[in-house]
């Protein structure tokens, strides 16, 4: 993000824990989410919380996966450096 000049509005460190309750939330106001792991990357509309895509954003310890950005209305779970591309410019 700096190489393209983005500053972030808000940032939470990582030792602030968010589970499954912050992970809906952060669906249910997202129109789009992508979550990215390892070489896999799922596109999922928005708007509702399904379990299979909270699940999809939290890790194997039950906490939301880092990093994951809100960039107007799509949601960036995990890193794919072409969805960030994609949605940075």
């Amino acid at each position: 993000m700096d190489a393209k000049g983005i500053a972030a509005k808000e940032v939470t460190p990582a030792s602030r824990k968010l589970g499954k309750r912050e992970a809906a939330e952060l669906v249910k106001a997202a129109k789009k989410v992508i979550v990215a792991k390892g070489k896999k990357v799922q596109t999922f509309p928005g708007g509702k919380a399904t379990q299979q895509l909270v699940d999809a954003l939290l890790g194997p310890t039950g906490n939301l996966r880092a990093p994951t950005v809100r960039v107007g209305t799509t949601l960036l779970v995990g890193f794919d450096e072409s969805s960030y591309a994609d949605v940075l410019g």
